[in-house]
């Protein structure tokens, strides 16, 4: 049996573009027996709604658990406002080379894990950005480590703009997107979209999935209002032999979780069989 230490350390490391990967690691007592890195969605951050319980839960499993704000999350720790600019320069290869990064400071010791093998687990734009990122590079030994991954209501198509803004972004204009958690006008900026233009195929999740040697979980709510579950179903297909779906009954985009969320509180039945789920699926990775 392991326990999760009461009290958790952050820290911060050089990502994407030098903006500031920030973290937030829980230890177990004794030896671990694997790594986990949780990473958030678009307009999320490492301590929004269920990812400190979430953290918890598995770390009370014997994992080593990393819950961290992308570079260009516009976060620091804890719940703040978001930094506009940051935001406005995201693109999907920030997200993958964030996650690179991470994975090569817990392999050289730098971040704890070292030594053991690691799941990665994103909610909604994460759970695709972590496919996306293991499947582009899947034989490079910086993802060595990567033991399988866990899509938390993730997207299927990574270019979920309509086509007027799109239109707006190839005009060198930018496209509005309202934080509702801090009453912000946030931006996409135009090298979102013309990074997938420049590169149809290391964007095309589908493509990328059917390259990834790792089991992938994908878990999502069947009543997700943001994105379908069928996106589950579609992107299994593209690596059915590697894919397991569990959709979560009555469950909506976040599990039927507010923001915030206190880790000690008990979790709606929907995130409880989340972390059921996955805790079962990483107990068997990691073995």
């Amino acid at each position: 049996m392991w326990r999760c230490e009461v009290s958790t350390s952050n820290w911060e490391l050089p990502g994407s573009r030098g903006l500031p990967i920030r973290g937030t690691t829980h230890l177990p007592e004794g030896d671990p027996r694997g790594t986990i890195v949780i990473v958030h969605g678009y307009l999320g951050y490492k301590d929004y709604g269920m990812f400190p319980w979430l953290a918890t839960r598995l770390c009370e499993q014997g994992h080593v658990v990393h819950r961290i704000n992308l570079s260009h999350s516009g976060m620091d720790h804890g719940h703040g406002q978001f930094n506009e600019q940051a935001v406005e320069q995201d693109t999907w290869t920030c997200g993958v080379e964030d996650i690179r990064l991470v994975l090569q400071a817990i392999s050289s010791g730098r971040l704890a894990g070292q030594g053991r093998g690691v799941v990665l687990i994103g909610h909604s734009r994460g759970g695709s950005t972590c496919l996306l990122a293991v499947g582009r590079h899947d034989g490079d030994a910086d993802f060595e480590s990567v033991v399988g991954i866990v899509s938390m209501s993730g997207p299927a198509s990574l270019g979920r703009l309509s086509d007027e803004a799109k239109q707006t972004l190839l005009s060198g204009g930018r496209v509005e997107m309202a934080s509702s958690r801090t009453g912000q006008t946030l931006h996409v900026g135009q090298a979102w979209l013309q990074e997938q233009l420049d590169d149809p195929e290391g964007h095309d999740l589908p493509v990328q999935v059917s390259h990834i040697s790792r089991p992938i979980g994908l878990i999502h709510g069947a009543e997700d209002p943001t994105v379908d579950p069928s996106d589950a179903v579609t992107i299994a297909q593209a690596n059915p032999s590697r894919s397991m779906v569990r959709l979560i009954e009555n469950g909506d985009h976040v599990f039927n979780t507010s923001n915030p969320f206190d880790p000690d509180a008990e979790p709606s039945l929907q995130l409880a069989e989340v972390a059921v789920t996955a805790g079962e699926w990483i107990d068997s990775w990691v073995a």
